[in-house]
């Protein structure tokens, strides 16, 4: 008798693929990037700062970065639920290691953990979808995505990683609830979870809740489904609350986190779901319609009480900061605008990311076989690619959800061309690995911009003269003398608080919206107000990378701001240039008045 096939992938096949994909990251981190800095993202400098503060002593509700803002501290929105890993892998490594190699040795290990289940992820959704033909696709193609390597190398431990994990785990078990009720549970948990580590999964969260109602009308048998989805929703994310907040602070209402808005929220998502599973609606126009009245009802009360998350997580940030400061970040730009400033990057991560959209569209034209299942994945796929759309950095959500599409792109192409092996089914089998193969794709592009040269590599220039500003050795001299409170430009100051005893001004957390102004002021205001700024917070040294943007200053500097008189080397006497003999940052001690 011949045995019955797995549902479950190959185990050995995933650890394969991991074990290779891990190798070769670890090696690139030793070899490739031996000369750049291991924590090189600001966030990720700025994470390990919060681990240790928490490993010292630091209370679990207190997320104040008490260094930064100095001296006032700012309080960050990020959740402790990525710091306690990251701390329990730090205290093993470090009687091993030594405190600084046992954050190194946490920043190697946590990502690679992560990409385990990852993978395993999508193993299992890509059988569900496609069948065992398709795990191997489904598996190899996340490791060929800048995306998703990006954010699961050695160094990477902010959460955008887990926020990818989660929520492909909430797209698999969204998927896995239409045949299996008791999976919306997990769905629940699922988008609870990720949405207490982070806002940016809103809109897979969003997806998620539309299957679920969506399923319902469509078929009145999984009114169980949808319920409880709501109810594991609602019930998790105020265990979350509870978890992030102190009893006290349960209902401060905050945009940007988990707060009494969010979990009031996914109260009416509990709420609408279960009284429109409990009333008899023949017509799924009928159900349709009452699941329309009911979430507007809701979400309108909702929108009532808090008027002020209507403009999104950014909403109550200062509006100098939006348009001087948040509008110039590449990644929150949208896609179509990065194709010409980070062209290699834009082409790979979004063209697979819409192009499995029309694949599925294509799939449920032609293919009767799971159509509620696929439909369920497109929803997904349409939610995270307009949020990829509008703000380019969405394609890290929007990889995941694009391979069951990819994987039966190329079963698909490889049964065509084992039919018939002629030179058109090889090349429509080649071309359905390349289209979803972002490390090809980004260097097809890299090989065409690399004969027209612009602004595309004149970024990548500025981007890798600021690498040197962030490696340990550039802050040792720093680090030897007694604490200090420090300006530095808004991208060094994490950095700085991490290899360094000192207090900054500012890092680029809209939390510290004060801190942040107040060094856009320093540097483009004039001299007068930015010794102003200086005494008002007691600072004693002005420490400078000469690469990064705030020494260009903004096109609206005052003549005499700090930028200017730098650049024409005029610095006023009250600024004492103590930087080292070959040192790579520059070091200004604040003098007293006269």
């Amino acid at each position: 008798m011949t045995a019955a096939p797995s549902s479950r992938p190959d185990l050995r096949l995933v650890v394969l693929v991991f074990a290779v994909a891990a190798t070769i990251l670890v090696v690139r981190t030793l070899v490739g990037h031996a000369d750049l800095p291991f924590f090189a993202d600001t966030d990720d400098a700025m994470r390990m700062v919060m681990v240790r503060d928490f490993l010292a002593g630091q209370p679990w509700y207190d997320l104040t970065a008490h260094r930064l803002n100095t001296p006032f501290g700012a309080e960050l929105h990020w959740s402790r639920l990525i710091d306690l890993p990251l701390a329990l892998l730090v205290m093993v490594f470090t009687p091993l290691l030594g405190a600084d190699q046992a954050l190194v040795a946490a920043g190697y290990v946590w990502p690679l953990l992560l990409l385990v289940p990852l993978l395993w992820l999508s193993a299992l959704l890509a059988q569900r979808l496609v069948g065992p033909d398709g795990v191997l696709p489904a598996l190899v193609l996340p490791v060929l995505s800048p995306a998703i390597t990006a954010e699961f190398t050695p160094g990477r431990v902010d959460h955008h990683n887990v926020v990818i994990l989660l929520t492909l785990a909430l797209i698999w078990a969204g998927v896995e609830a239409i045949s299996r009720p008791r999976f919306a549970l997990l769905c629940g948990f699922f988008a609870a979870t990720t949405l207490a580590i982070a806002t940016e999964s809103l809109p897979t969260i969003a997806a998620a809740i539309l299957v679920m109602g969506l399923l319902w009308v469509a078929d009145p048998a999984q009114a169980r489904t949808m319920r409880s989805f709501g109810l594991a929703f609602a019930g998790s994310a105020m265990v979350h609350l509870a978890i992030f907040r102190p009893p006290s602070r349960w209902l401060e209402a905050a945009c940007d986190v988990l707060s009494p808005v969010y979990v009031a929220v996914a109260l009416v998502v509990a709420l609408v779901f279960t009284l429109a599973s409990l009333v008899p609606a023949r017509a799924p126009w009928q159900r349709l319609a009452l699941l329309a009245v009911l979430a507007g009802i809701g979400m309108g009360m909702v929108a009532l009480v808090y008027p002020q998350c209507l403009h999104g997580p950014y909403g109550e940030l200062d509006p100098w900061l939006q348009v001087n400061w948040i509008a110039t970040i590449v990644e929150a730009r949208p896609w179509f605008t990065t194709i010409t400033e980070l062209p290699a990057y834009a082409v790979a991560v979004g063209l697979p990311a819409l192009l499995a959209s029309v694949v599925v569209v294509w799939r449920l034209w032609t293919v009767r076989e799971r159509r509620t299942e696929w439909a369920a994945l497109l929803l997904f796929l349409v939610c995270t690619a307009l949020v990829m759309l509008a703000q380019v950095r969405g394609a890290r959500l929007a990889i995941m959800p694009a391979m069951p599409a990819a994987a039966w792109l190329i079963v698909t192409a490889r049964r065509r061309y084992l039919n018939m092996p002629r030179l058109g089914t090889i090349a429509g089998l080649v071309l359905s690995w390349l289209a979803f193969s972002g490390v090809v794709l980004s260097l097809l592009v890299l090989g065409v911009v690399s004969l027209v040269p612009g602004r595309p590599q004149q970024m990548a220039e500025a981007r890798a003269s600021k690498e040197p500003c962030l490696l340990p050795s550039a802050f040792a001299d720093l680090a030897a003398i007694p604490p200090e409170r420090v300006m530095t430009p808004i991208d060094l100051g994490a950095h700085l608080m991490l290899y360094t005893p000192h207090e900054v001004v500012a890092a680029p957390y809209h939390r510290n919206q004060q801190g942040v102004r107040d060094a856009f002021r320093f540097f483009n205001d004039p001299i007068a107000d930015a010794r102003a700024i200086l005494d008002d917070r007691g600072i004693g040294l002005v420490v400078l990378c000469p690469a990064m943007a705030e020494l260009k200053g903004l096109p609206s500097r005052a003549e005499d701001s700090f930028a200017n008189l730098y650049a024409s080397g005029n610095l006023p006497p009250w600024l004492q240039d103590v930087t080292l003999p070959g040192a790579t940052l520059q070091v200004f001690a604040v003098l007293p008045k006269k």
